[in-house]
C-alpha cells in the first residue's frame, strides 16, 4: 500500500495539507500541544547522562588469591595497594608543592570576620609562612626531624594549615589536642608526646597550659605561641613558671630573619601523632606517617577520578575539627590540587552563614549534621501538602539516582529542592560522610534534595581516617562501599558472638600502607591493634554484600560511637549510675544513629520504697515504677552522680524506662559469672528502647 494510500485509508489528511489540518484546531489544544514540546524540549536538553561507574556495581571488591578470604578494589589491575596516585607527591610536603603549581599560586586558605567576605592568602604566601613559622622553631632550639613533636591546640583556622606545613617543611611532626579530650587528657598527652611546645589559638588554652606547668604536672612544656592577642599579664605568669609566651607574629619575624633550608621529609616519616579521645583509661596517639596520609588520599582520588576530579577552582569548608583525620584527608587532597580552603568562623551557629558566603563546592560532613538537616527540612514542611510535595518530589529524583543521574536543574529542583540547595551556597558538587554511620533514609532523601556526589567512607584513625568508601555511581545506602584501593579486608572469625568468616561476616580486619605504625610509647596496645602479620584489627563486625561492598553489623567490644562520633562506653557509665540509692540495675544504651544514650533502670525493692518516700512518693514498688514524677527524681539522680564523676555531657543518659524484674542468668540477660549480655538485653528492651528515642527531644 503507497502513502497516500494509506492516510486515505485512515481518513488521516495528506502531509501537504497538514497545516491546513493544524489550523482547524482550537486555540487551547494548540498551547497544549506547545507547552507539551516545550517541557519535553526542556526536559531532554536539561538531562544529564548517567554517569559512568568506574567499574562493574555488581562486583566492587574482588578475593586477593592466597590471602585467606582478604578483598581488595575491582579498580586495582593487581594484587599490590595503591601506595600514591601521583609520581612526585609521596610526603605532605611534596603534595602541598604540587598545589602550588597547579594553582598557578592561586588562592589557599581563606578566612572571615562577622558579616565580611573571605579573605584569602595565596598558595605562595602560606608557603613562605610556613618557612618562617619553620625556621622560627629551629631558631628556638627545635629540631628538624621527624622525633620533634610540636602541639597544634586550636579550632580549624588558617593558621593551623600554616603551622603544620610549617614542620612538614623542616620533617617535624604535628600533635593536634582539642577542647573535648578534658583537661586530665590533655596533661597526659602533653607528657606522653613530651610537648615542649605548643601553638593555640587563644589566650584561654594558654592559661590552661600553664595551670599544667603551674601544678608541676606538666614540666616539659617550654614555650606556648599564641595566635590571638594576648595581655602582659599572661607573659609574666608565664615567666613565673618557666614558660615562654610568644606570638605568631613574632615568630613569622623570627623566622623571616633566620630562614632556614627546607628540609624535606621521607614518605616513611611520621607526620602526625593523632590521639583518639579514648573510652577507658588514657588517649592513644596513633603514629601515622607521610606515607599512610598519601595512600589514603591517593586511594580517594582514585575511587573518583572519573567523577569528581578536584580541581583549583574547588571551594573546601572546613569546620569539622583538624585534630581528627577525617577532616584532615579531605584537606590533603584539596591542597594536592590547587584548591581554596575557606574556614569558618570558629562558631558552629555562624555555619550556614559561612556557607552562603563562601558557597564550597566540596562538603564534608558527619551524620549529626545530616539528621540536624532531614529534621530542619521536615520540620518547615508543615502541612500536610508540603510534605505530600516533598515526598513526591524526593521519590522522582530518587528514580533519577537509581539510573545513576545526579543533578540540581530539574524540574523539582527548582519547585522544591533550590532552598535547600541554597542554603548551603548553591555550588555543592561532592558531600563525603564518615565518622559514624547515616540512616539509609537521610543519606538518600539528602543524595536527591542536594543534587549533588555524596559518599559515605567508614575507617578510623588507625588506618589514616577510610578504608572503605561508596563507589561513584552507587547510590544505593546501608553499606559503606567497597575496600579503598590503597587496602585489603578481611573478616575473621568472633566465635563468641557466633559471627564466622566462612559466612562472609567477621571482625572487620585492614591491611595495607594507609594502617597506622602503633601507638606512642605503648606496645601492649599496640599488639591489641595490629597482629604478627600487620593486620589492624578494628573491633567492628561487618557482612559481605553480594556486590562486594561491606556492611558493618556491629560492635565486637562493647564499645559503640553515637551519631555525632563520639565514643561510648557504656559498662563505665554503668558504674557509676549503680552507686544511686534507688538503683539495683542499669543498662545504657545508646545507637550509632542516635544523638543520645538512654538507659534501663531496675529499682532496688529495698530501698526503693524508702528513697520515694523521702521525695514524697507512696505506693508499692509496681506503683512508684508506673509514676513519671518517681522516674524523673531517679533520672535526676543518675545524672547528677554522673556529673560528680566527671562524665561529659554526651555521655550522661538522657531518659530511662523502669523494669521490675532483676537481671539474671535464668531470664537470660546475665552469663553465668553475672555478666550483662548487651545483644539480649537490646533485644528484650526493644520496645522500650525505640520508645525512648522516639519521644525525648533534644
Amino acid at each position: 500500500m503507497q502513502a497516500h494510500e494509506l492516510f486515505r485509508y485512515f481518513r488521516i489528511p495528506e502531509l501537504v495539507d497538514f497545516r491546513q489540518y493544524v489550523r482547524t484546531l482550537p486555540t487551547n489544544t494548540l498551547m497544549g500541544f506547545g507547552a507539551f514540546a516545550a517541557l519535553t524540549t526542556f526536559w531532554y536538553a536539561t538531562r544529564p547522562k548517567a554517569l559512568k561507574p568506574p567499574c562493574d556495581l555488581s562486583m566492587q571488591s574482588v578475593e586477593v588469591a592466597g590471602s585467606g578470604g582478604a578483598r581488595r578494589s575491582t579498580l586495582l589491575d593487581g594484587d599490590e595497594p595503591l601506595v600514591n596516585f601521583y609520581d612526585d607527591v609521596t610526603t605532605l610536603y611534596e603534595g602541598f608543592q604540587r598545589g602550588i603549581q597547579v594553582s598557578n599560586d592561586g588562592p589557599c586558605l581563606g578566612s572571615r570576620k562577622p558579616d565580611q567576605p573571605y579573605e584569602w592568602l595565596s598558595y605562595k604566601q602560606v608557603a613562605d609562612l610556613s618557612e618562617c613559622i619553620g625556621s622560627a622553631l629551629i631558631q628556638k632550639g627545635f629540631r628538624a626531624a621527624p622525633d620533634q613533636f610540636i602541639g597544634i591546640f586550636a579550632q580549624n583556622r588558617p593558621e593551623w594549615v600554616i603551622i603544620e606545613q610549617g614542620c612538614f617543611t623542616y620533617s617535624m611532626v604535628i600533635v593536634p589536642l582539642y577542647d573535648t579530650l578534658g583537661s586530665e587528657a590533655i596533661t597526659y598527652i602533653v607528657n606522653k608526646a613530651e610537648l615542649s611546645v605548643i601553638f593555640v589559638d587563644k589566650p584561654q588554652k594558654a592559661e590552661l597550659l600553664l595551670e599544667g606547668v603551674e601544678n608541676k604536672l606538666t614540666p616539659c612544656l617550654k614555650v606556648v605561641i599564641v595566635m590571638d592577642s594576648y595581655d602582659t599579664d599572661l607573659v609574666e605568669r608565664g615567666k613565673k613558671c618557666g614558660v615562654e609566651i610568644t606570638s605568631m607574629k613574632a615568630m613569622e619575624n623570627l623566622g623571616r630573619a633566620n630562614r632556614k633550608k627546607p628540609k624535606p621529609p621521607a614518605p616513611e616519616d611520621l607526620a602526625v601523632i593523632c590521639f583518639t579521645s579514648g573510652t577507658t583509661g588514657n588517649p592513644k596517639g596513633a603514629l601515622i606517617t607521610h606515607r599512610n596520609v598519601v595512600s589514603d588520599c591517593s586511594a580517594f582520588v582514585k575511587m573518583t577520578e572519573t567523577a569528581i576530579n578536584p580541581c583549583p577552582d574547588d571551594i573546601l569548608i572546613s569546620f569539622l575539627p583538624l585534630a581528627h583525620m577525617f577532616e584532615r584527608v579531605v584537606e590533603c587532597v584539596m591542597l594536592c590540587h590547587g584548591a581554596k580552603i575557606g574556614f569558618f568562623q570558629g562558631d558552629i551557629r555562624l555555619l550556614m552563614d559561612d556557607l552562603k558566603v563562601l558557597q564550597p563546592t566540596i562538603f564534608p560532613v558527619v551524620p549529626r549534621l545530616l539528621n540536624r538537616m532531614f529534621d530542619r527540612i521536615f520540620g518547615q514542611a508543615n502541612t500536610a501538602l508540603k510534605r505530600w510535595l516533598l515526598d513526591f518530589a524526593s521519590k522522582r529524583k530518587e528514580a533519577e539516582l537509581r539510573s545513576g543521574i545526579i543533578r540540581n536543574n530539574s524540574l523539582w529542583d527548582k519547585l522544591i529542592f533550590h532552598k535547600i540547595q541554597a542554603s548551603l551556597g548553591g555550588k555543592v558538587r561532592l558531600m563525603v560522610t564518615g565518622a559514624a554511620p547515616v540512616s539509609a533514609t537521610v543519606l538518600t532523601f539528602l543524595r536527591a534534595a542536594l543534587g549533588c556526589q555524596f559518599y559515605e567512607g567508614y575507617g578510623q584513625t588507625e588506618c589514616t581516617a577510610g578504608c572503605c568508601l561508596s563507589m561513584p555511581g552507587d547510590w544505593t545506602a546501608g553499606h559503606v562501599g567497597a575496600p579503598m584501593p590503597c587496602n585489603f579486608i578481611k573478616l575473621v572469625d568472633v566465635e563468641e558472638m557466633n559471627y564466622l568468616a566462612s559466612e562472609g561476616e567477621g571482625e572487620v580486619c585492614v591491611k595495607g600502607p594507609n594502617v597506622f605504625q602503633g601507638y606512642l610509647k605503648d606496645p601492649a596496645k599496640t599488639a591489641e591493634a595490629l597482629d604478627k602479620d600487620g593486620w589492624l584489627h578494628t573491633g567492628d563486625i561487618g557482612k559481605w554484600l553480594p556486590n562486594g561492598t561491606l556492611k558493618i553489623i556491629d560492635r565486637k567490644k562493647h564499645i559503640f560511637k553515637l551519631a555525632q562520633g563520639e565514643y561510648i562506653a557504656p559498662e563505665k557509665i554503668e558504674n557509676i549510675y549503680l552507686r544511686s540509692e534507688p538503683v539495683a540495675q542499669v543498662f545504657v544504651h545508646g545507637e550509632s544513629l542516635q544523638a543520645f544514650l538512654i538507659a534501663i533502670v531496675v529499682p532496688d525493692v529495698e530501698t526503693l520504697r524508702p528513697w520515694a518516700r523521702k521525695k514524697g512518693f507512696e505506693g508499692s514498688t509496681e506503683e512508684l515504677c508506673r509514676n513519671k514524677d518517681v522516674k524523673k527524681a531517679i533520672l535526676e539522680d543518675m545524672v547528677r552522680l554522673g556529673k560528680e564523676a566527671g562524665l561529659k555531657t554526651f555521655e550522661q543518659i538522657k531518659g530511662i524506662a523502669l523494669h521490675t524484674e532483676l537481671f539474671s542468668v535464668e531470664n537470660g540477660l546475665l552469663t553465668p559469672t553475672m555478666k550483662a549480655k548487651r545483644p539480649e538485653l537490646r533485644n528484650y528492651f526493644r520496645s522500650q528502647i525505640d520508645e525512648l528515642y522516639s519521644t525525648i527531644k533534644v
